[in-house]
């Protein structure tokens, strides 16, 4: 198994070969049994908490972190269990309605959307926060970056690390199993987006770290083997699980950006939460999404790598903003779809023609993709969590799913293997 010892990642990192200075600025991460109890000592020096949780995690522990907050504890915001958190302007708007000028400290009990609320909240407030865990669900625990939706868009803002993060393994390992398969889905998700990292460094010349890719895939290739354990909800394995979706996020904050654990995957599941929402349609959570939109990554790799010669295609704006504004059309109008359209044309990469620069690298392009997963490898892990492939055949239609390999690579400005089978297959 490989050791995370996150500990020895805090800090600065002055030495890498990259020639970059990288640093992660959270001061505890307590993930033990028992480990809410830490809460007394880690309020030191704090006097007015904002509390922020929903009324699942409120349950969970919510209430228990109140009591020990105890007399510190200024305001609670409690937002309801159902229907699903979105992360918007009215959630945003709620949680700041609480923050009164003695407000010293916010700290969330969630996962993923609680944990991008009181991050990009605590920013904009300059204010710190803390979060406790409820599930290990999600790698951006640790990550600057909050994944938010405004304006119907899902969008990554600005933001910075918690000061703590306090995960009870007591508490994690009775987490709902579509939470801790979403943790395993997230992480095996890695496998694809390193690959996509590594394609863009060829194709594109951005910027690769060797030392946080290795750290990143050395995480997820342990991960890969824990599926059976983490189902039986073993706690050196659900510990393990934590440990390792916190390491992936202080990648993340190595580099500023979340590279090192999103791409093509994460389009892909982006793809199925915005549309779901716009049409109010089901989808599943965001790791299991990851994990099975890996798959169909590795498919894609797998058609691309039966060409002797990338095609040669033509750009049809036209009939690319058509197609766009159809496949994100909501009751409420084309918001999403103009913000879409705006920034791909302000980052002109449809524009750009690529094809001499993949026949250029079409063999090192090739040798590349190999390095990847298989589709068969990628099953291997997903029944290893116990997600069967049909269940997500079920949920999504052939048709959503080749939008979403189609369309998918326009909601972010980042390159990835979608972009490859769109402009040479």
């Amino acid at each position: 198994m490989f050791n995370f010892d996150l500990h020895s990642l805090l800090g600065e990192k002055r030495d890498c070969e990259c020639g970059k200075i990288h640093s992660c600025s959270i001061e505890k991460v307590v993930i033990e049994k028992g480990a809410l109890e830490k809460l007394p000592t880690l309020k030191s020096g704090y006097e007015k908490i904002l509390l922020v949780c929903d009324e699942n995690t409120y349950s969970v522990c919510g209430e228990r972190v109140a009591e020990l907050l105890s007399a510190k504890l200024e305001n609670t915001v409690i937002f309801p269990g159902t229907p699903i958190l979105i992360p918007n302007e009215e959630a945003v708007a709620r949680v700041n309605a609480s923050i009164t000028e003695k407000t010293d400290l916010i700290i969330g009990v969630g996962s993923g959307v609680i944990n991008d609320l009181c991050k990009h909240v605590s920013f904009g407030a300059s204010l710190p926060y803390y979060i406790v865990a409820t599930a290990p669900s999600m790698d951006g625990y640790a990550s600057k970056g909050a994944a938010m939706i405004f304006d119907g868009m899902k969008i990554t803002t600005n933001a910075r690390v918690p000061k703590a993060i306090i995960a009870d393994v007591d508490v994690l390992k009775n987490a709902p199993l579509e939470m801790l398969k979403a943790g395993y889905g997230d992480i095996i998700g890695k496998f694809s987006c390193l690959n996509d990292w590594r394609l863009s460094a060829l194709v594109n010349g951005e910027p690769l770290c060797e030392y946080i890719y290795n750290l990143t895939y050395k995480t997820a290739e342990s991960v890969s083997k824990m599926g059976k354990a983490i189902l039986s909800r073993d706690e050196d394995s659900v510990a393990a699980l934590m440990r390792s979706l916190v390491t992936v996020g202080i990648a993340m904050a190595y580099m500023g950006n979340s590279r090192p654990a999103s791409g093509s995957e994460h389009h892909l599941s982006h793809f199925f939460e915005i549309v779901g929402l716009l049409r109010d349609e089901p989808y599943f959570c965001h790791g299991i999404d990851v994990a099975y939109s890996a798959y169909v990554t590795a498919k894609l790799r797998e058609e691309i790598l039966k060409l002797d010669t990338p095609r040669k295609k033509r750009f049809d704006e036209g009939a690319w903003e058509y197609e766009i504004k159809r496949v994100y059309a909501s009751k409420s109008g084309n918001k999403t779809a103009d913000g879409i359209i705006e920034m791909q044309k302000k980052l002109g990469w449809i524009y750009e023609n690529k094809y001499p620069r993949y026949l250029e690298k079409w063999d090192e392009i090739k040798a590349l993709l190999k390095e990847a997963p298989t589709p068969l490898e990628m099953l291997k892990m997903l029944d290893e969590i116990e997600l069967p492939l049909k269940d997500f055949e079920n949920m999504y239609s052939d048709e959503k799913i080749n939008e979403a390999i189609a369309y998918g690579k326009e909601l972010k400005d980042r390159y990835s293997v979608l972009w490859l089978y769109s402009e040479a297959l």
